[in-house]
């Protein structure tokens, strides 16, 4: 579903507290090193099929995730317009998701 007015992201800018923006890349940065990691010893045929169901479930990933889009949301509510943010959800429910 397209948003009817979509918000302008271009030049604008939202302000996130400085210690939740550094949790948030502290995760994102071992995410993105771990699984580069494990893609690395998936390649190497080091790691099974498990692997990576085993990092997800023993570091918690699905929560510190949804933690990073919660900092980030709350930053949009509280900066951005109603109409901006409904723009938003709409753009965000347009994403591609995993489906088993």
């Amino acid at each position: 579903m397209e948003a009817t007015n979509p918000v302008d992201t271009s030049a604008r800018e939202i302000r996130i507290p400085l210690d939740e923006a550094v949790a948030v890349l502290q995760d994102l940065n071992e995410f993105v090193v771990s699984l580069d990691r494990l893609g690395s010893r998936e390649a190497s045929g080091t790691a099974d099929d498990s692997t990576v169901g085993r990092f997800v479930a023993d570091w918690d990933v699905a929560r510190r995730l949804a933690h990073a889009r919660r900092v980030i949301s709350v930053a949009l509510d509280e900066q951005l317009s109603e109409q901006d943010n409904a723009a938003i959800d709409a753009l965000c429910d347009q994403g591609r998701f995993y489906g088993a």
